[in-house]
């Protein structure tokens, strides 16, 4: 249990400061392609810069999931409480993911 004002230390915390970099340049790509709409800019081009976005957003969530996996079921597994629902949650995740 996290006592009030204290910030909960997630799996992801070593390495929320580079996940937060890689989404800002994210968010520079999305501003990028807005732009290039504005601008008129050839289909193929824009085309180019979504997809960079989609694999630059999914390395962030391939990111998570590891260290979710790594830290939290692992956790959840080592303690036999809550591993099924731990892995269950991690399965539920992984289903959006491959959803086409």
């Amino acid at each position: 249990m996290v006592d009030v004002g204290e910030t909960p230390e997630h799996s992801y915390s070593s390495s929320r400061d580079a996940l937060l970099a890689r989404l800002k340049r994210i968010e520079g790509q999305v501003r990028g392609i807005q732009k290039m709409l504005e601008d008129d800019r050839y289909c193929v081009d824009i085309l180019v810069q979504l997809a960079a976005v989609k694999s630059a957003t999914h390395q962030v969530a391939l990111s998570l999931l590891e260290s979710h996996t790594q830290h939290c079921v692992r956790s959840a597994l080592e303690r036999g409480t809550d591993g099924d629902v731990k892995i269950e949650e991690l399965m539920d995740v992984l289903r959006k993911f491959t959803k086409t």
